[in-house]
């Protein structure tokens, strides 16, 4: 039998509170509605203070969103997404002799795997994964970022890190985030994390942050960044209009993959 909206997410945040994680899938099945629909719930369900959404579900609203996925296992998600964010990004890169840091995460690894062989660039980057790809590719001349490299996100942090993006002027930085909102900006989890992140912005002139829709909405404790220290927003187009045009009206320039 179906349920009215404001039923179905009653019975959502009752059931966010039970089990203490949910995930977008499991709710959908549950409640026999799409992603999307869910999605939705679960962005009214926050702004009554129901529950409190991260990356890919949602957690009890007096829990912060402090569990980090490791990169296995986002890698797997919405690959399809981030395969179009990728390829979008592509027509961001600056003239061959620039340079080009490069974040962690599994959509950034995706664009490393796409550069063009015939695009001059150095690339300096604190992912060991992206590291290993551009390894050896011609047309790269590639720097690797010191510092201690955590397990979760294969990527350098400390005070090495930022010390060496201190002394760095990219012409552009393609960066990920765990979460985004207007209010909130642009988040993540993990302290050494956002540090990092902060540095690589501070030291880019043109901000890219590559993020599938799944993390538009969700606030982590950390932000990193302010929604206007970000140039573009490349995103796939199950994008909720609201926040395409909350984000537009903000500043931000949105491509849609």
């Amino acid at each position: 039998m179906s349920m009215y909206a404001e039923e179905r997410q009653q019975a959502m945040a009752q059931l966010v509170a039970e089990h203490g994680r949910l995930s977008v899938n499991v709710l959908a099945e549950q409640y026999d509605v799409t992603t999307e629909t869910v999605r939705r719930d679960l962005s009214a369900l926050e702004r009554m203070g129901l529950v409190r959404r991260v990356h890919g579900g949602a957690v009890p609203a007096d829990s912060l969103a402090v569990i980090e996925s490791g990169l296995g296992e986002r890698d797997q998600a919405f690959t399809a997404e981030k395969e179009r964010i990728a390829r979008a990004a592509l027509d961001l890169l600056p003239p061959a002799g620039s340079t080009v840091l490069m974040d962690a995460g599994s959509t950034t690894s995706r664009l490393a795997s796409m550069l063009p062989r015939d695009h001059r660039l150095t690339i300096v980057t604190h992912a060991v994964p992206i590291a290993a790809r551009l390894a050896g590719s011609p047309q790269i001349e590639l720097h690797l970022l010191p510092g201690r490299v955590r397990s979760t996100t294969h990527a350098a942090v400390g005070s090495e890190t930022v010390v060496a993006l201190g002394n760095l002027r990219a012409d552009i930085v393609f960066l990920g985030t765990n979460g985004l909102t207007v209010e909130h900006g642009l988040s993540t989890p993990d302290h050494d994390e956002a540090a990092t992140k902060r540095a690589m912005v501070a030291s880019a002139r043109r901000v890219v942050v590559l993020a599938d829709a799944s993390k538009i909405g969700t606030e982590t404790p950390v932000r990193f960044a302010a929604l206007d220290e970000v140039d573009v927003l490349v995103t796939d187009d199950s994008i909720h209009q609201a926040d395409h045009k909350a984000l537009t009206r903000a500043g931000l320039e949105v491509v849609v993959a």
